[in-house]
């Protein structure tokens, strides 16, 4: 993909992932929060924040590409660091996940049918997950034309861009 074709694409993409971060899921976390008893939605809470948590750094790191590719400096080191902190932070987050997930159980008597939000809560968990293997691993969305040519022609998917960013040392 071309620089420009990559800024065009980043100019609507990192503002999509702000609002997701900042506004979409922290309003749905809220809702949920308000319209619930506690008790049937602390799995669901939990990955809701994670999810906020990973996406944050996703649009903060879509904002530094569209800002290096502008021309802005951006500063190298204290942004890899971020990244590697994050992604450590990440890893913890996720192993919590089983938990909370248990926490919930616990609350619910150990039945699944007692809570309709208790799938919700493990799809949500799920999403973060998939969120962080999405920036820090492999990239598993596919969106463009590019990444689908990419998956045509090496039957693979591709590296993810922050992945490919922290072992090169550079954002």
């Amino acid at each position: 993909m071309s620089k420009r074709r990559l800024i065009q694409r980043l100019k609507w993409y990192y503002p999509t992932e702000k609002f997701h971060t900042y506004v979409t899921i922290p309003v749905l976390l809220f809702y949920l929060l308000f319209t619930n008893p506690i008790r049937n939605v602390v799995l669901l809470s939990y990955g809701l924040v994670v999810c906020i948590i990973i996406l944050y750094q996703g649009q903060y790191y879509w904002k530094l590409k569209l800002d290096g590719l502008k021309g802005a400096y951006v500063e190298q080191d204290n942004n890899i660091r971020f990244f590697k902190k994050s992604k450590r932070l990440n890893s913890i987050l996720i192993l919590f996940m089983l938990p909370f997930l248990l926490i919930q159980l616990y609350i619910q008597g150990w039945s699944f049918e007692s809570n309709n939000m208790f799938v919700w809560g493990i799809i949500a968990n799920a999403f973060a997950i998939l969120e962080h293997i999405n920036y820090y691993y492999t990239q598993l969305m596919i969106d463009n034309k590019y990444d689908i040519e990419y998956l045509i022609k090496n039957k693979k998917l591709k590296k993810a861009s922050l992945a490919k960013d922290l072992i090169e040392n550079r954002i």
